[in-house]
C-alpha cells in the first residue's frame, strides 16, 4: 500500500477541517469513509474488524467522556455558585502591576482553568477579564491563549494524555513525566513571552525576573505531581499550588491587601487533590481500588476500565462531597443538566475520531503511514511534536490531536527502534502548545471580547512564541532520545 495511500484518511480531515471549515464530527466521518475505502481495497476490510474497533471505539469514548463530563460538572457547578468570578476577581487585586496582573490572569488562572476544565474556558473567561484590566482586546486574547497553553496536555484533569494512555497502554507517571521533561524549558520561555505581551515597552530585569519565577511556580509542582501521581494533577495542582505561592510573594513585596476567596469555592479541587494522590500514592488503596477491572476481550480487540481507580469517578466524588460540605448540593443537578448539553457534540467526535483511529490501526493505515514516517530518520524527534500542533490546529483540541496521531508517533518510534513514551510525550507537548494557533480556539476567543474579522491578528501574535516552543520541545526530545539510546 502506498504511504500517501494509508495517510489519505488524515489529509481529508486536515483539509475538511481547514479548507472546508467542517466541524471535527463532519471531517472525521469523511476520513472514516475513505479509511474504509483505502482499507477495503487493500482487501483487509471484514466484518470482524468493523465489529472490532467499532468495540474499541465505543468502549474508549465510554472512558473519556466519564473524565469530560464531571470536569464539566465541577465548571458548570462552580459558575453557578460564583465561585470563578470570585477566584478571577481576588487574582485581579493581588497587585496593581498590570504585568503581574497578565501572569496572575493569564497563566495562573488559565492554567487552572484548563487544568480543572479546558475546553475553551481559559480563554473564554480570562479574554474578558484581560480586557477588563484595560488590554486590546487583541492582546488579551492572545494573552489568554499563551498563557494556558503549555498545561493543556494535562488539560481537564488529564484528558489529552489519559487518552494516550488508553490508546497505548503506557503507564501514567512515565508518561506525565517525559511529558513535563519536553515543557519544562520552553515553558519558562512561554512565560518570558506572555510577560512581553504584556508590556508595551522591552521587559525590565524585575519584569523578566517576575516572569522566570512564575513559571518555576508552576512548573517545580507540576513536574512532581506528574511524576509521583500521574497525568491528572500537574496542570490543576501545579497552577493551583504555584499561584497561591506567586500571589503571595507578590503581594509581600508589593504590600497590596489580601483578597481571597472562600474555603467553599476551593474545596472541590481541594478534595480532587486529596482522592487523586491518595489513590495514587497509598499502595493498599491503589490496589484495593484498581483490582475492580471491567473489561473484554474479543479476538485481537479489547477494552475496559477501572471504575473505582478511573479518574471521572474521583472528580465526580470531590465534587459531591464538596457540594454536601458547602451546603451547595441544590447546584448539583442543574450543573450537571447544562454540562450533558456540552457533552452531545463532543461525544460524537470523539467517537468518529476513535473509530477512525482504530481503524486505521487495525487496517494496517497507521504502520504504513509510519514507515513513510521513518524516512526523516535522526530529525524524526526534531519533528513529532510539530505533528500534534498540526492535529490541535485543524481539530481545535488536544484530545483529537492524539487520538489522530499518537498512534502513529508509536508507530514511527518502533520503524525507528526509537522508545515510544517519549514520542508519545513529544505529542502530547505539540497538541498542547498547539492550542494558541488552532483557528478554532481563536476566532472562540475574539468572540468573547466583542472582535471580529480580526483572527489574523492574534495569529500573528501567537504564531513565534508557538514556534520557538516546538523547536525547544523537539531539540530537547533529541537529546534525550539520544542520551536515551
Amino acid at each position: 500500500m502506498p504511504a500517501l495511500l494509508a495517510a489519505l484518511p488524515l489529509l481529508v480531515v486536515l483539509l475538511a477541517m481547514t479548507v472546508l471549515n467542517w466541524r471535527a464530527a463532519m471531517a472525521g466521518a469523511a476520513g472514516l469513509g475513505v479509511a474504509l475505502l483505502v482499507v477495503w481495497s487493500a482487501g483487509a476490510l471484514s466484518g470482524t474488524l468493523l465489529a472490532g474497533v467499532s468495540l474499541e471505539a465505543t468502549s474508549s469514548t465510554a472512558t473519556i467522556l466519564w473524565i469530560i463530563l464531571p470536569a464539566l460538572v465541577i465548571f458548570e457547578f462552580q459558575s453557578r455558585v460564583g465561585a470563578l468570578e470570585r477566584l478571577r476577581q481576588a487574582l485581579a487585586r493581588v497587585s496593581g502591576d498590570r504585568a503581574v496582573q497578565a501572569l496572575l490572569i493569564a497563566w495562573f488562572f488559565g492554567l487552572f482553568m484548563e487544568g480543572a476544565a479546558g475546553f475553551g474556558t481559559p480563554v473564554a473567561l480570562g479574554a474578558p477579564l484581560l480586557v477588563g484590566l484595560g488590554f486590546a482586546p487583541v492582546r488579551a486574547v492572545a494573552l489568554a491563549l499563551l498563557g494556558h497553553a503549555g498545561g493543556v496536555s494535562f488539560g481537564a484533569v488529564g484528558t489529552p494524555a489519559l487518552a494516550q494512555i488508553e490508546l497505548l497502554s503506557l503507564t501514567s507517571p512515565g508518561l506525565a513525566g517525559w511529558t513535563m521533561a519536553l515543557h519544562a524549558l520552553p515553558m519558562a520561555l512561554l512565560a518570558l513571552a506572555v510577560m512581553r505581551l504584556a508590556s508595551d515597552e522591552p521587559l525590565t530585569r524585575r519584569q523578566i525576573g517576575l516572569a522566570l519565577l512564575a513559571a518555576l511556580c508552576f512548573i517545580l509542582p507540576a513536574t512532581t505531581l506528574a511524576l509521583i501521581a500521574g497525568p491528572e494533577l500537574p496542570t490543576l495542582g501545579g497552577a493551583l499550588i504555584g499561584g497561591v505561592v506567586f500571589a503571595a510573594l507578590v503581594r509581600r513585596n508589593t504590600g497590596q491587601s489580601q483578597a481571597g476567596w472562600t474555603l467553599a469555592d476551593l474545596m472541590p479541587y481541594l478534595l480532587i487533590l486529596v482522592l487523586v494522590l491518595a489513590t495514587r500514592l497509598i499502595a493498599p488503596l491503589q490496589q484495593a481500588l484498581s483490582a475492580l477491572w471491567l473489561g473484554w476481550t474479543w479476538g485481537a480487540y479489547s477494552g475496559g476500565s477501572a471504575p473505582l481507580y478511573h479518574p471521572g469517578s474521583l472528580l465526580a466524588l470531590g465534587l459531591g462531597f464538596a457540594a454536601l460540605m458547602t451546603g451547595r448540593r441544590a447546584t448539583l443537578m442543574p450543573a450537571l443538566s447544562a454540562a450533558l448539553r456540552r457533552l452531545i457534540p463532543v461525544a460524537l467526535a470523539l467517537l468518529v475520531m476513535l473509530t477512525l483511529a482504530r481503524l486505521m490501526v487495525h487496517g494496517g493505515l497507521i504502520a504504513q503511514a509510519a514507515e513513510a514516517a521513518a524516512q526523516a530518520g535522526a530529525l524524526w524527534p526534531l519533528l513529532a511534536p510539530f505533528v500534534g500542533a498540526l492535529g490541535t490546529f485543524v481539530s481545535g483540541s488536544a484530545t483529537a490531536s492524539n487520538i489522530l496521531f499518537t498512534e502513529f508517533q508509536a508507530a514511527t518510534a518502533r520503524a525507528l527502534e526509537l522508545p515510544p513514551m517519549p514520542m508519545a510525550a513529544a505529542q502530547g507537548v505539540g497538541a498542547a502548545i498547539g492550542n494558541a494557533l488552532a483557528p478554532h480556539n481563536i476566532i472562540a476567543g475574539t468572540a468573547t471580547v466583542g472582535l471580529t474579522g480580526r483572527d489574523g491578528e492574534v495569529l500573528a501574535r501567537t504564531l513565534a512564541p508557538v514556534l520557538v516552543y516546538l523547536v525547544c520541545a523537539g531539540g530537547i526530545l533529541t537529546v534525550l532520545v539520544e542520551l536515551a539510546t
